[in-house]
């Protein structure tokens, strides 16, 4: 009986690629695919692999060396140039208000916050 419900449970979990469910083999292979066109990208754009990490904090690091080092040895061997990025990056996001309410909050004297407002 037991080897029976253990069977009927392998055959159901085999079919988790059908569901949409992804197996931890398929999601490597999908970050790390992800991570090497990220690094054939940057080189491709003639970014350095430093600057690709910090773009793409994200991403897996060997992975994008991975792809980087094959874009340049391609583009070395069929002696190709950079493709210069014609949209500017974005520039950088303002840090968020959460820490100036934080330090508002911690200028007053803490206990009129704490007791509740008299209702004449």
């Amino acid at each position: 009986m037991r080897k029976t419900f253990l069977l009927l449970i392998a055959m159901a979990l085999s079919g988790c690629d059908q569901l949409g469910i992804e197996s931890p083999a398929t999601v490597k292979a999908r970050v790390e695919a992800d991570g090497k066109a990220v690094g054939g990208a940057c080189r491709h754009a003639g970014r350095a692999i430093e600057d690709c990490y910090t773009l793409n904090k994200k991403a897996d690091k060997s992975a994008i060396y991975a792809g980087w080092r094959e874009m340049n040895e391609y583009m070395t061997e069929n002696k190709l140039e950079p493709v210069v990025p014609v949209i500017p990056p974005e520039p950088p996001k303002p840090p968020k208000p959460a820490k100036a309410a934080a330090s508002k909050a911690d200028e007053g004297d803490g206990e009129a916050d704490s007791q509740p407002a008299d209702k004449h």
